[in-house]
């Protein structure tokens, strides 16, 4: 029972995480518990832990087919726990709402968020835009997405009718880490429902993609974008008035800029308004943070004006107020902007530190337009592999000082093992079982065919050995053979042996029931014992056997 116990708090560790290190952890743990458990079945004394040891490891590797058997065919359902709530607080990362200067300093999450496959050649770094939640609801601190999701699905449509693409179609095949959100993270734009297994997936009027429920277990689907595309009304009155509203009375001087700036191009040209904050963000003396300090309630005053410094979040929030301001329609996109391919197996890596908040603004006659005013601030964030680094810890930043290249190439190699074990072991989801017996002939396969099939192998292979056990059972120690047709010979003659009966009392029981007549069986079965147990000379099994077919039996 405690050993059964032991096994039990065991698999538990896989309600809190499924990764590669906890698996090889539970292969010691589970290799330790059958040595303990070996060891407490032999003799009493000191036997070598080695011993033990052995039978443990051969143990498992016999089990081990059967363990491959029951992961491939096995019918998969839905996991039955989750993981916890959202703790991105202070990290970097997406979240479904933003607060504007609300942390005086943001740690960098060098996890990764998402991997991706590109089927051919991947689009060039500064066009990696991974669009998330849209946020257009501003109270002066916390940005909002217009649309409240709650409960309901499909949010509001599958297609946005009022979506146009161009331009060659991009397929790639994405890795979504559990997040605990409904996000179904794209390139921007994808224009057709990615095919995420055993879910419904709709897109909102801002071109989010979402999924029927959380993701809580990694979340493998394929998907279909066009970088080039024209999206939302062309005429201005069909614009939604939420996209100029600000709170009253909040940041004055960004008011006055926009004034300045209105009057500085009278023509009122949406487009070279736009521009001309942009050059302010480039010529400005405008810097790119991750420790601008705590913000008070005049968030884009302090930014334009008094600090002049932010992270993504500062910029693009000071933008929209400022595009506001001068009554072009502006809202908010967060995702991840970028990521880098790892030279080991070919995917591209999404960490949480590539999260970004950019932001469109409507033109008319071409509907929204990506903005990314942190491009302006700092253009080695979207337009190179240039990131403000998290820091590394000890043994890390010893390895990167000593060979950066090592260092790269053990990193590396590292996410590449995680990765296949992600791929072809934590989603191996019940779709691909599925795909696996089309693959084998069937036509519509179900979970229940998946069971037949696992049924029918179990029946095959206890056949097989049951066949096995009953052939080795005739080839296994020729010795009991021999012994056992001389109990049956005996019986026959009307003697009662027992099945457990050695030969040496076999010997004493025909020697008291027929005398000198069975003198010569008395001793053929004293040799026997003495070949099995003295390993006396000269004696052979062979010729035992042989000396059994010349017995003269009582009757």
């Amino acid at each position: 029972m405690v050993f059964f116990l032991g096994f039990f708090t065991m698999l538990t560790n896989f309600f809190f995480s499924q990764s590669l290190p906890v698996a090889a952890g539970m292969l010691v743990a589970l290799l330790g518990l059958l040595t303990a458990l070996v060891n407490a079945h032999m003799p009493v004394g000191r036997p070598p832990l080695l011993q033990p040891a052995r039978t443990a490891a051969w143990m498992a590797l016999l089990g081990a087919p059967v363990m491959a058997v029951l992961f491939v065919l096995f019918p998969r359902f839905a996991p039955l726990w989750g993981i916890p709530g959202d703790a991105m607080t202070g990290r970097s990362g997406l979240s479904a709402q933003m607060q504007v200067g609300t942390m005086a300093s943001l740690a960098l999450d060098d996890s990764i968020a998402f991997r991706v496959s590109f089927e051919g050649p991947a689009p060039p770094q500064s066009a990696l835009y991974f669009r998330g939640p849209v946020l257009s609801e501003f109270d002066g601190r916390e940005w909002r997405p217009l649309v409240r999701l709650a409960n309901r699905f499909p949010p509001l449509r599958v297609i946005d009718p009022q979506l146009e693409v161009s331009g060659p179609p991009l397929r790639y095949e994405l890795t979504l880490e559990p997040n605990n959100r409904p996000w179904l993270l794209t390139l921007d734009v994808a224009s057709q429902p990615p095919q995420v297994p055993g879910r419904d997936s709709a897109m909102t009027s801002d071109l989010q993609w979402l999924t029927s429920q959380p993701v809580v277990d990694l979340l493998r689907y394929r998907a279909v974008s066009h970088l080039e595309f024209r999206h939302g009304p062309q005429r201005r009155a069909l614009v939604l008035p939420e996209y100029l509203q600000l709170p009253p009375d909040l940041n004055p001087r960004t008011m006055q800029l926009a004034a300045r700036l209105l009057a500085e191009n009278p023509s009122g040209d949406p487009a070279a308004l736009v521009e001309a904050a942009l050059r302010l963000l480039r010529t400005g003396g405008y810097r790119y943070t991750l420790e601008p300090g705590v913000y008070g309630d005049n968030t884009a005053d302090e930014f334009w004006f008094d600090r002049k410094e932010g992270f993504c979040e500062h910029i693009a929030s000071a933008f929209v107020v400022l595009m506001r301001g001068m009554r072009i329609p502006s809202r908010i996109v967060t995702g991840y902007q970028g990521g880098q391919p790892n030279r080991i197996d070919g995917f591209w890596i999404v960490r949480q530190s590539d999260a970004h908040a950019w932001t469109e603004v409507w033109l008319e006659g071409r509907g929204w337009v990506r903005v990314d005013p942190t491009g302006a601030v700092a253009p080695g964030r979207t337009g190179t592999f240039q990131r403000l680094a998290a820091p590394r810890g000890v043994l890390a930043g010893t390895l990167e000082n000593v060979n950066p290249n090592l260092s790269a190439m053990v990193r590396a190699t590292w996410e590449a093992m995680n990765n296949s074990w992600n791929q072809w072991i934590l989603n191996y989801t019940q779709s691909r079982q599925l795909d696996l017996l089309r693959n084998l002939g069937f036509e519509s396969p179900s979970w229940e065919d998946l069971s037949r099939l696992l049924i029918g192998i179990i029946v095959v292979v206890a056949s097989g050995g049951a066949l096995w056990s009953w052939w080795d059972r005739m080839q296994h120690d020729p010795w009991l053979r021999l012994l056992g047709r001389t109990r049956k010979r005996l019986r026959q003659a009307g003697l009662q042996v027992g099945n457990t009966a050695p030969p040496r009392e076999i010997a004493h029981l025909v020697s008291t029931r027929f005398g000198e007549d069975a003198r010569g069986l008395a001793q053929w079965l004293l040799k026997l014992e003495a070949q099995r147990y003295a390993r006396a000379r000269g004696t052979t099994l062979s010729a035992l056997r042989r000396e059994f077919q010349q017995l003269s039996w009582p009757r």
